[in-house]
């Protein structure tokens, strides 16, 4: 089980990335066990805002029983069937709003990491709709890592993120409008501010003046 102070450990290898206005962003995932793509029949607006309501996820989702907020970065996550339960710490790592998010789990044995994109599109009639393509690589160690990258235990993650993605579907078509929204930007981990912070003093959590 993955703790909070997990996301002090150091980055694991990630894609490289690229460049545009300035700011460095990840490229998609070029090694991958899992692509899923769905239509959600909202706007790309809509349904990024949704997604970034991680805890909302256990409404809708077969498998997440709970998401607590640890910093702006890093949330835990609580999954399972029945009795069986697993918590582990994911962070993101690269955020643009309305278009893309990628993330890394903290864990070590084993560990993954991801990301989704968000295109607009316009389906018949000129009704906005939004394209959803989630990637995964598995990083597991050991024996897990033989076990992992089977056929069948590929097989059976994509069958896992399809359903998601499908009950994410149902759920911000039902809503028909978000229910929240977090839409800064993230580079490197970090939350990027328009404005710089104000100076702090001494004492924790009193902003001077």
């Amino acid at each position: 089980m993955a703790h909070a102070d997990d996301d002090r450990q150091a980055v694991p290898d990630t894609p490289e990335t690229r460049t545009g206005g300035g700011d460095a962003r990840r490229r998609p995932l070029r090694e991958q066990h899992v692509e899923e793509t769905v239509e959600v029949a909202v706007p790309v607006r809509t349904a990024y805002n949704q997604w970034t309501q991680f805890k909302t996820f256990p409404r809708f989702s077969t498998v997440v029983r709970s998401v607590e907020q640890i910093r702006p970065t890093v949330t835990a996550w609580t999954i399972g069937y029945g009795p069986l339960r697993h918590r582990f710490a994911v962070e993101i790592v690269e955020q643009d709003p309305d278009a893309y998010l990628a993330w890394r789990g903290l864990e070590q044995h084993p560990s993954h990491q991801g990301e989704i994109e968000f295109r607009p599109k316009a389906a018949d009639g000129g009704r906005a709709t939004t394209e959803i393509t989630v990637r995964m690589l598995l990083e597991p160690r050991g024996a897990a890592k033989v076990l992992t990258r089977s056929a069948g235990a590929a097989r059976l993650t994509s069958r896992l993120v399809r359903g998601e993605l499908m009950n994410f579907k149902r759920f911000i078509e039902g809503l028909g409008e978000e229910g929240g929204a977090w839409r800064s930007t993230i580079r490197n981990g970090r939350v990027q501010h328009d404005h710089p912070e104000p100076p702090r003093s001494r004492v924790a959590q009193w902003p001077v003046g």
